[in-house]
C-alpha cells in the first residue's frame, strides 16, 4: 500500500522551486520517489524574495505577505504538475511537505531565541492543492534553544547512512552549504552549515554576465584565484565557529563581500569569480577535514553538485575523500532537499521528532511542524 507525501523546496539560490511526489512505503523501509518537477522562479516574485532578504524597503509587511502569496501560488502549479504526471489524485497524497522561501535567519539573536523566517502561506497552498500542507518547520527548533538549521541531516541519516560501510558524508551545495556527517547511531549524527555555497557565486556572475549562476563552473574556470582576498574571506569569524550553527544571506551577502572588495579594488570579474569558488571549497573541505578522519566517501548533492569546476575543486582539496554526486547512491541531486521535507512531513503527521539536537543545538528532539488541513 503507497503511502505519499509531496515535497517542495526553494532554496537560498532562489533560482527555483522544485518538488517530489514519493512513496514511504517501500518493503526494504526506504523511499521512492514517484515523480519530479520543478519550475524556474518567476522573475519578478525572485526579485522581491531578494529584496526581502535585505533590511529595509518601504511596507515590507505587506510586501512579504503578497510575497508569500506568490511563492505558495508556485508551490501548488508545482504540486498539479507532479499530480498530472505522475497521474495520482490528490487524495491519494497524505500531506505536502512546504519548506517556503528563507528571508531572514536568526536564531538565538537579539533577545536569546532570535527567530527564522520562511515565507509562505500554508493556508493557500492547502486550499489550492486540496492537500494537508505541513510547513513552518523551523520554528520549534528555535524555540526549543536551537539554530532550526540544518534540518537535512535527520533524512541525510535515514536516506543514505546505509550506502557505505565507512564514514559517509553528505554536502548539500545550495545558496548555503551545509554539511552531514554520517554514522551507525542517529544521535551521533553531526550536521551544520559550512558557510557560502553558491549564494555569493550566483550574485556576481548574474552582476556581471545577466546570468543567474556560473552554468558548470564555466566562468569561474577562465578566471585565477586572488589568494589575498581568498586569505581575507577565509578570515570570517563564522567559518572557525565550532558547530552547531547556521548562517545564510544575513551575512553572506553582497554588502559581506563588496566590503572585502574595496580592500581589492581593480580586481577582474572572472577572477574574483574563482575566488568565490575556492572560498566555498575551501570552507567545505575544512568542515570535512574537521570532522571526518581518514578516508571516507561525500556525497554532493544541490545545484553545486551541478558546477563541475567546484566538483573538481572539492575532489582537490579533499584527495583521501571520494567525491561523488547523490546520484550516485539513487537520488538526483536537486530532489534530495524536496525529499528531506516530504519526509519531515511525514514525521509531523507520525508524531515523530524532525530534529538532531546534536546538529541544531536544540535542548532535546522536537516534532516540528505546523499542520494545516485539507
Amino acid at each position: 500500500m503507497s503511502e505519499l507525501y509531496i515535497g517542495l523546496m526553494s532554496g537560498t539560490s532562489l533560482d527555483g522551486v522544485d518538488g517530489v511526489l514519493v512513496d514511504f512505503a517501500p518493503a526494504d523501509g526506504t523511499m521512492a520517489v514517484h515523480q519530479y518537477a520543478s519550475m524556474a522562479m518567476p522573475n519578478d516574485l525572485r526579485a522581491e524574495l531578494l529584496a526581502l532578504n535585505t533590511p529595509g524597503g518601504p511596507d515590507e509587511l505587506h510586501r512579504a505577505a503578497l510575497a508569500a502569496n506568490g511563492i505558495s501560488r508556485a508551490y501548488a502549479a508545482v504540486v498539479q504538475t507532479l499530480l498530472q504526471a505522475a497521474d495520482v489524485p490528490a487524495t491519494s497524497v497524505r500531506a505536502i511537505g512546504a519548506h517556503g522561501q528563507t528571508v531572514r535567519h536568526r536564531p538565538q539573536c537579539f533577545d536569546g531565541t532570535g527567530y527564522t523566517l520562511q515565507l509562505i502561506n500554508p493556508a493557500l497552498l492547502a486550499e489550492r492543492s486540496g492537500i494537508t500542507v505541513v510547513a513552518d518547520f523551523r520554528s520549534r527548533d528555535i524555540a526549543a534553544g536551537g539554530q532550526g538549521a540544518p534540518l537535512v541531516p535527520a533524512f541525510h541519516q535515514f536516506a543514505f547512512a546505509r550506502q557505505q560501510t565507512g564514514p559517509v558524508l553528505v554536502l548539500n551545495l545550495g545558496g548555503i552549504a551545509n554539511l552531514s556527517v554520517l554514522s551507525g547511531d542517529t544521535s551521533s549524527v553531526v550536521g551544520f552549515d559550512c558557510g557560502p555555497g553558491n549564494a555569493l557565486m550566483d550574485y556576481w556572475c548574474q552582476h556581471h554576465t545577466g546570468q543567474h549562476y556560473d552554468a558548470q563552473g564555466a566562468w569561474a574556470a577562465t578566471g585565477q584565484v586572488i589568494q589575498a582576498l581568498l586569505a581575507q574571506c577565509l578570515q570570517e569569524p563564522y567559518l572557525h565557529q565550532a558547530p552547531p550553527k547556521s548562517t545564510g544571506r544575513d551575512l553572506f551577502n553582497p554588502a559581506w563581500l563588496h566590503a572585502l572588495l574595496a580592500h581589492h579594488p581593480g580586481l577582474a570579474p572572472a577572477d574574483v569569480q574563482a575566488t568565490l569558488a575556492e572560498l566555498t571549497a575551501t570552507a567545505c573541505a575544512y568542515a570535512v577535514q574537521s570532522h571526518c578522519a581518514g578516508p571516507s566517501t561525500l556525497a554532493v548533492c544541490g545545484g553545486g553538485a551541478l558546477n563541475t569546476y567546484l566538483m573538481r575543486r572539492l575532489q582537490a582539496l579533499l584527495p583521501q575523500v571520494q567525491v561523488v554526486s547523490t546520484d550516485t547512491w539513487g537520488l538526483p541531486v536537486m530532489q534530495v532537499e524536496a525529499c528531506a521535507f516530504a519526509w519531515l512531513a511525514r514525521q509531523t503527521l507520525l508524531g515523530l521528532p524532525g530534529n538532531l539536537p546534536k546538529a541544531t543545538g536544540a535542548k532535546g528532539a522536537r516534532v516540528l511542524g505546523a499542520i494545516y488541513p485539507a
